[in-house]
């Protein structure tokens, strides 16, 4: 069965063609600057090099078309017909307390992203325009959506409640969410498979490392913390989001005149974290250069905060779990960043990690045992694949 998974930004769209079970990514691509007059289309044959087609697109509407005809091109193309995508799984970004697990697209579906479209109001709009140019496009074609927030549905009460009025909960649903979930999910189990461990009989943390990070704790297969909360700005320090921070730091820039309450979501989400501190950049790699190649302090202490909140994410979770079976890095940072890596999972001897440095130095997009054969607990990487997660649950649920 040939699945188109879609992922949809507010300005941009992301997609693989792929075919299932096998897995094989026959065509994959992506759009950007989706309602500007220079958005283009950047697509590829499976592994193969990349195309550019400069194309004005006004909605996503017009970028899903691109994309549909750009796979049945006869020089760019890998099928003959659109007949030949079976199914379309989308990535959407929160699912309240209502979805659960994966589900079949269908009006009612789209009425309840909708209704809690609130909770997160970028992505989930634009998660919608993605369904709702597919079903356009593709009327008969089956739908299916795969949900960020679902896979930490398992988290007890006690976990995702937050200390407020209770009240608040049962009237606006505040509480602790989490996010990365299909990332979570993905690299939780293949872990399990690399290192011969039991997933219904583990322990595990999973760190997701990108320009946003979350960390999840997991027992059993069943996840029983995670460090993102109703929003992703929650947790470790990230790329430029703060993280956790003491709430009442915005009271007082409100009543100093530091910052006005409706800049308040740009400040702790575009303009904090690793950019914030270090005044450089949110990218990992210009960070590390300003800090330890011209030696810019700012720089160099935004490097040991992120890796400082994500290590104490590691304590906590293993006291909350009573032990650990392994940790796994994974996201763009987390596969690529043997220095972030280095800096998290080094001197956690007490608590049973043996990190080999001489391994992970210069380790990139691999899957590999980056602790020492005598660690009790193991650290290991793996790479992400989201993608393919949601394209086994648009399988299953299709042909079930």
């Amino acid at each position: 069965m040939k699945i188109l998974v879609i992922n949809c930004g507010s300005s941009s769209l992301k997609y693989q063609l792929i075919d299932m079970p096998s897995g094989d990514v026959l065509a994959k691509g992506g759009v950007e600057k989706i309602g500007m007059a220079d958005s283009f289309l950047k697509c590829a044959k499976g592994d193969g090099p990349k195309t550019r087609i400069d194309k004005p697109m006004n909605d996503h509407q017009d970028a899903i078309e691109l994309v549909l005809n750009t796979l049945t091109d006869k020089n760019l193309g890998v099928i003959s017909s659109l007949s030949e995508i079976e199914a379309a799984g989308h990535r959407v970004l929160h699912g309240g307390e209502f979805f659960k697990e994966s589900v079949i697209i269908n009006d009612d579906v789209i009425a309840k992203i909708e209704e809690i479209a609130p909770l997160g109001p970028l992505h989930q709009m634009a998660n919608l325009k993605g369904i709702r140019a597919m079903k356009k496009a593709m009327p008969s074609l089956p739908q299916v959506a795969v949900f960020d927030t679902a896979f930490h549905q398992t988290i007890p009460d006690y976990a995702y409640m937050y200390a407020i009025p209770y009240e608040l909960y049962e009237k606006l649903h505040i509480r602790r969410y989490g996010f990365h979930g299909t990332s979570h999910r993905y690299v939780s189990k293949r872990a399990c498979e690399i290192l011969g461990l039991d997933y219904n009989n583990s322990k595990l943390i999973t760190c997701h490392i990108g320009n946003g990070a979350s960390l999840a704790a997991i027992v059993n297969g069943k996840v029983v913390d995670t460090s993102m909360g109703l929003t992703p700005c929650e947790g470790v320090v990230m790329g430029t989001r703060c993280g956790v921070i003491d709430p009442a730091v915005f009271p007082y820039l409100f009543e100093n005149g530091a910052l006005k309450p409706e800049d308040m979501n740009n400040f702790i989400n575009k303009q904090s974290g690793v950019l914030g501190v270090s005044g450089v950049s949110s990218d990992m790699r210009d960070v590390e250069e300003a800090a330890f190649v011209r030696k810019e302090y700012r720089a160099a202490l935004a490097c040991k905060m992120q890796d400082y909140s994500i290590k104490k994410y590691i304590g906590a979770y293993m006291a909350a779990m009573n032990g650990c079976d392994a940790i796994v890095f994974c996201g763009g940072i987390g596969e690529k960043g043997d220095t972030t890596r280095r800096g998290v999972a080094m001197n956690l001897e007490w608590l049973g990690v043996e990190f080999d440095d001489t391994i992970n130095t210069g380790l990139r997009d691999k899957e590999m045992v980056i602790s020492k054969p005598t660690s009790k607990v193991k650290v290991v990487v793996v790479p992400t694949n989201e993608e393919l997660v949601i394209a086994q649950d648009t399988l299953d649920l299709v042909k079930r």
